[in-house]
């Protein structure tokens, strides 16, 4: 798995006229090709009537799964530069399809490929982006007087603060990068003087919107 990677926020949609054709950028998260394609499907079928409906995706850790579909425009001139604005932000599990309707004025190859990219990448601006890094869980079990120092500390810390209960005594949750998770432990020992039990919880993928 992954440490970190940056995907879109989820679904979106944007419109963007440009002499006269109007362009509807559609955006969503994919993990498999077929999620990708039942997303383009759908998007075909709302906008069975569009000129075209151009696509584009990247799938998996290592972007092994990469498609564009230009739908009808010259070679190259709308699926290909979708493709690369994807790749050019460095997003995985992401699908994108640009419908098209004709508004009579001709772009030419150029005016094409920069409409397409521009329509990705407004969407994608639109839609949001968001950075996802893999955390452990940290439970922390203490006595409840050590809850307001622990606290305090956690909140001014880099660290991010997940969830606290209130038990017979009190369990502290907090979310901690895989990398970090040693060097947190022994920051919590210290401040607690030893009187602290730290346990690995679950390994997940937190969620931060990126600026």
């Amino acid at each position: 798995m992954l440490a970190q990677y940056k995907t879109v926020q989820g679904y979106g949609e944007h419109e963007l006229i440009i002499q006269k054709s109007k362009f509807l950028t559609y955006v969503n998260r994919a993990t498999t090709e077929e999620e990708a394609q039942d997303f383009i499907q759908k998007i075909k079928k709302k906008h069975w009537n569009a000129t075209h409906n151009c696509s584009a995706y990247i799938i998996g850790e290592n972007d092994q799964i990469q498609k564009a579909n230009d739908d009808g425009e010259p070679s190259g001139t709308a699926g290909v530069p979708m493709l690369e604005v994807l790749k050019k932000q460095a997003l995985k599990d992401t699908v994108v399809v640009v419908t098209r309707y004709f508004g009579g004025i001709k772009l030419g190859a150029g005016g094409l490929i920069r409409a397409y990219g521009k329509a990705t990448s407004d969407g994608l601006s639109s839609t949001g982006i968001v950075q996802r890094k893999l955390m452990c869980t940290i439970h922390t079990t203490i006595e409840y007087t050590l809850l307001g120092k622990v606290e305090n500390e956690l909140r001014a810390s880099e660290y991010q603060l997940k969830n606290i209960h209130y038990l017979d005594k009190v369990i502290v949750e907090t979310y901690v990068e895989n990398n970090m998770v040693d060097t947190f432990i022994t920051w919590m020992v210290e401040i607690t003087n030893g009187k602290s039990k730290n346990e690995k919880g679950e390994t997940l993928y937190l969620e931060l919107l990126n600026p």
